[in-house]
């Protein structure tokens, strides 16, 4: 099957969570593509699962000429790959290879291990499934890691010279500030938590995530000149009329809740319509939650776990901002809403509801 065709059904997969663990992946996306690139996958000595280095063991040795090892990948479950790069590079100096890969199925880094700096400088590509187009993830799989181009050369030498070109600095210098905005934009957690965080320590305060993230949203506005003191219009008040005053309090009102399958829930709050969410496609679907938490969720923490220790690993006096699920499963709560929109999006993309329409949602935004 063509490498783009693969390309789309392991992305097909990946949003439906159907990699839980990091054998499935191993075996239903990296053994996959490998085949796809041309590499001979029940040639063992070739493509060497469980590759011996002294007492560690890599999950997979690419062998150019055979037995010798010329590319090697660590494979992690799917948003687990915290701290792997270490462990990765402690293999590829005991195998002397000229490349590495670190996956877990969703997102591949290609380093360099003999290059110059830090591990982080020594990657010269990250590659997204999820967010590219498979035209350019199929490009970037064939130029890096295709058999032919192993066997060649070619591919340690374009490597190579991607990761010393200027034009990927000036790439990378272009982007900073998009970067920054889409941050701002998404109202990344963990950009919050770090503002909360701080807001804390100045004040002895801890402001809630909405309020961080409206202050956010704030930041990308443009900064408008004042107007000359002579054309400021001044303002009148005028009380509100009882019918003013009632349309105030029902647009302040608006119904919280959401609408899957016809069905309307109202709820208190947008973290009650997270709860109850995930709570009800957890009763339908017994394997929902596995999926779900096999998927990629925030840079820093997990949505859901089965131990409420595992939500906030690296903050956990968060822990108490967590309810657990009739399932016994645990939910975060410490998020804003567009946090919230974010993960009701990604419980759509795993149940196979489309959101919008057979999923309908208010925050009370």
């Amino acid at each position: 099957m063509e490498l783009k065709n693969q390309l789309n059904e392991i992305q097909l997969a990946i949003r439906g969570g159907q990699f839980p663990n990091e054998a499935a992946v191993s075996r239903g996306v990296v053994m996959r593509l490998l085949q796809a690139l041309g590499w001979p996958v029940f040639e063992t000595n070739i493509v060497w699962p469980e590759y011996p280095l002294e007492s560690l063991f890599v999950d997979y040795a690419l062998c150019h000429p055979p037995r010798r090892p010329a590319v090697i990948i660590e494979v992690k479950a799917v948003g687990e790959l915290g701290g792997a790069d270490t462990k990765l590079f402690e293999y590829a100096f005991r195998a002397g290879v000229p490349m590495a890969i670190l996956t877990d199925g969703q997102e591949w880094h290609f380093y360099l291990p003999s290059g110059q700096g830090s591990i982080t400088e020594r990657r010269f590509y990250k590659l997204d499934i999820l967010e590219r187009d498979l035209e350019e993830a199929s490009a970037r799989f064939i130029k890096y890691l295709a058999y032919d181009r192993i066997r060649n050369g070619d591919a340690t030498k374009a490597a190579r010279a991607d990761h010393d070109s200027t034009a990927i600095r000036r790439t990378i210098n272009d982007n900073l500030p998009i970067a920054w905005r889409k941050l701002i934009e998404e109202q990344d957690s963990l950009l919050i938590d770090l503002i909360s965080e701080k807001v804390s320590d100045l004040c002895g305060y801890q402001p809630e995530p909405d309020m961080v993230a409206n202050f956010l949203v704030g930041q990308l506005c443009t900064s408008v000149q004042p107007l000359p003191q002579a054309t400021v219009p001044t303002t009148q008040f005028i009380p509100p009329t009882p019918h003013s005053r009632r349309t105030a309090a029902a647009n302040s009102n608006r119904t919280i809740g959401y609408t899957l399958n016809g069905v309307t829930i109202n709820a208190r709050s947008a973290t009650e319509v997270l709860v109850k969410v995930l709570d009800e496609l957890s009763i339908k679907d017994p394997n929902f939650l596995t999926r779900f938490a096999s998927r990629k969720h925030g840079r820093r923490r997990r949505y859901v776990a089965q131990n409420r220790e595992d939500l906030y690993v690296e903050r956990p006096d968060l822990m108490e901002l967590s309810k657990q699920l009739s399932t016994g499963w645990w939910v975060g709560t410490n998020y804003s809403k567009s946090n919230i929109r974010d993960i009701l999006k990604l419980a759509c993309e795993v149940a196979g509801l489309r959101y919008g329409q057979n999923f309908i949602v208010n925050l009370g935004d």
